[in-house]
This record gives C-alpha cells, structure tokens and sequence, in this order.
C-alpha cells in the first residue's frame, strides 16, 4: 500500500459532542455498556440535565470551535422523545454553533415502536441512524437477547432508507458454532439492505456479563481463535469486493461514508460528554483532560440537579499518554497515525514516540508501513493490532 501525496494530507479529527442515553429496554448479555432497565423515567428531568450539563462544560471550557459531529449513544436513544433530542441539538448549536455538513447520529433498536419514531427524530435534525440489528438469523437474535426479531430489523432499515440521508446497522459474527457457510450468506444479505457503512463485531465476551457467566459455568463455549481468525478474514474479502472496505478494523464504508463522529476518537480530537457514564477529552489551557461522569443515571440527575454537573472523575493526561492513546487508536484506522495529528495532540512527534529502529523489523514483517508524514498498520498488522502495539510500546 504505497503513500500517495494526497494521503499525505492529514485529515482534521474535528470536534464532537457525545450524549449518552443510558436506558434500555433490556440488559442484553454481551453488553458492557453503561445501560439500564428502568420500568419508568422522569424523561423531562432528564432532558434539563443533561442540558445544563452541556451549558456547564461550554462555560468551563468555551465555545470558540464549531461541531462537526454529535452522537446519541446508549443505551438504547430511540427510546427519548424526538422532543428531547431536538431540545439538546438546538442548544448545542446556539453554544458551538454547527459546521455546515455536521454529522448527527443517533443509535437506535430496530422494534417497530422505535423505528415508527424515526421521521420525528430527522424533524429534529438526527441525519444519520446507526441501527443495532446484531443479526438476520432468528435463533442468533435468540441467543444474543435481542428483543426483535430479523422482520423488524429489516423493516427498520427500510424505515431509515426512508427517513434519513444517511444510515448504518451492526452485526455481530463468530457467534459460538457459526460457520463460514452461514456468515456469508448472512452478511450478503445485510449487504443487499446496506448504505453507505456497516459495523461489523465479533463477538467478544466482556467482564461481568451475562455471557460472562454463562462461559464461567460452561455454558456457552467461545469460538476458537483460529475460527475467528477465518471469518475476520472472510468478512475483509467480501466487504472489499462489496465496495465497502474496512477504514477501521471493525468499520466498514463506502468512500465518504465513514463515521464522522467515532473518527473524532481514532483520530484523537476533542470531544464534550454529557449524561450517565459519558467520557470526554478536552483541552483546558493547553491540558488534556479525561473527564468521566457518574454512572448510574439516578445519582447522576440528582448530582446535576445540586452541582450543575454530573463529572465523577477529571485526570490531567500528560503529553506522553495522550501520544499513546493517539497511536493506540490511530493504528485501528487504515489511513493509520499523521505525524502532524500526533503533534497537534501531544507534542510529540512519530519519530520520538516510536523510533524507526523499533518500527523496522515489523515493517519487514509486512505488519507497517512508514513514510515521513505516517505510520499505518496494514491488514495484516491490524488483524493482530493488540500485539503490534505492544511490541511498538515496549
């Protein structure tokens, strides 16, 4: 994958806004997410707090820079009125202000309540859906605990073609016993719904789950590294061949489709944080600082209600933190780390962060490539991302 002098030209991370939405309908046992199941939610008080939140962090660290993008996370934030997300959209634009091709997602399930709620959310400025379909095969939807079944999730999709410039949906693969055979033919046909970006997961089994259990008694067995390994590699040849190729190792889109908003994180940009659990990276008089909130919605509200903020945990990141974390998810990307993005972020350079010497036996091994103005991991490298960074790290 030689550098061209175009790919040279480092992109802008941006500047975005995360809203966490942090009720569900259900705890589903994969998810290690900030989620909730509440029967009922005062949503209004919900509403104002996360609004002073948002003026809160906009008094503290200033307005000075444009949005470019805004993330409705969960949680499940189909389940808010679109009236909420409406309030919250226009008082980020009188703080910030919007760039003009500004990216609004919101993540939403594909029950036909939530979908039929989908015109009200674009009303409300919401120009992208990303959709957790999770799978198109009943017993899969069974196992994951997804409260839809493949019907629904294909009549969501349609919904959002419908309803929104812009959409994507998630699947989940290397399910337990899923084979090559079968993989194909689903993700065919998710490619025959698709738009112009995908998110494709492998299944992971993540601490204090449900599925973390079930492994624990012997429930569930994992697929074997080796069966992953395969199917991973499956997933890139159709995905290229599709048009969509892979720009981050679980991202997928067509040129010009990809997430605006999560490659604010990967390319190490500044982004605010509001709700339950929300994270944030912001400069403060040339600081970087890692901000958390309260997790558990109630203690949350009622911390904002006292406070006028919900921030749990603030820790300044020095400059060679922020470095690695740059390289950390900068490497996930195929357009790989800028040098001038490292800098701009930390201060410190490639060449200082990861010397030519410790990069050069992994660029023979076909796992990095290396210009002046980048480092990329290949296809081979991100495949085995979590050992290459150890190795450039050490």
């Amino acid at each position: 994958m030689p550098v061209s002098a175009e790919q040279n030209q480092a992109p802008s991370p941006g500047f975005g806004l995360y809203v966490h939405w942090p009720f569900c309908v259900s705890k589903c046992p994969y998810c290690d997410f900030n989620s909730h199941v509440r029967e009922r939610i005062d949503e209004a008080q919900f509403r104002a707090a996360l609004l002073v939140e948002l003026r809160g962090q906009a008094e503290r660290f200033g307005t000075d820079a444009k949005l470019t993008s805004v993330f409705f996370g969960g949680g499940t934030p189909s389940l808010m009125a679109p009236e909420t997300t409406a309030a919250i959209l226009a008082e980020a634009e009188k703080l910030y202000g919007f760039a003009s091709d500004i990216e609004i997602t919101l993540e939403a399930n594909p029950n036909s309540a939530e979908a039929g709620k989908f015109v009200g959310f674009r009303a409300a400025g919401v120009n992208r859906l990303s959709i957790g379909v999770q799978s198109f095969d009943a017993q899969a939807l069974r196992f994951l605990g997804r409260a839809h079944d493949a019907d629904e999730a294909r009549q969501a999709i349609k919904a959002a073609r419908r309803s929104m410039p812009r959409y994507s949906f998630d699947l989940i693969y290397a399910r337990p016993s899923q084979d090559e055979a079968a993989w194909r033919d689903e993700l065919g046909a998710a490619l025959d719904l698709a738009g112009d970006h995908l998110s494709l997961y492998t299944l992971t089994i993540e601490p204090n789950t449900g599925f973390a259990g079930a492994v624990a008694r012997g429930a569930i067995k994992p697929m074997e590294d080796d069966a992953q390994a395969a199917l991973y590699d499956l997933t890139q040849e159709i995905m290229q061949q599709a048009g969509l190729p892979a720009y981050e190792i679980s991202n997928h889109a067509r040129p010009g489709g990809e997430s605006r908003h999560n490659l604010v994180y990967w390319r190490s940009g500044a982004y605010l944080g509001i709700g339950p659990g929300a994270h944030a990276r912001l400069r403060e008089n040339g600081q970087w600082l890692a901000r958390q909130t309260l997790r558990k919605p109630e203690v949350w509200l009622e911390a904002v209600q006292a406070k006028g903020s919900g921030l749990e945990s603030e820790t300044p990141v020095d400059a060679r933190q922020r470095a690695e974390e740059a390289l950390m998810m900068g490497l996930r990307l195929r357009e790989g780390v800028y040098d001038v993005n490292l800098r701009a972020a930390s201060g410190i350079g490639l060449a200082e962060l990861v010397p030519p010497a410790r990069s050069k036996p992994l660029e023979a091994a076909g796992l990095l490539q290396r210009d002046p103005h980048r480092l990329v991991a290949t296809d081979a490298g991100r495949a085995v991302l979590d050992g290459l960074l150890a190795r450039l790290l050490a």
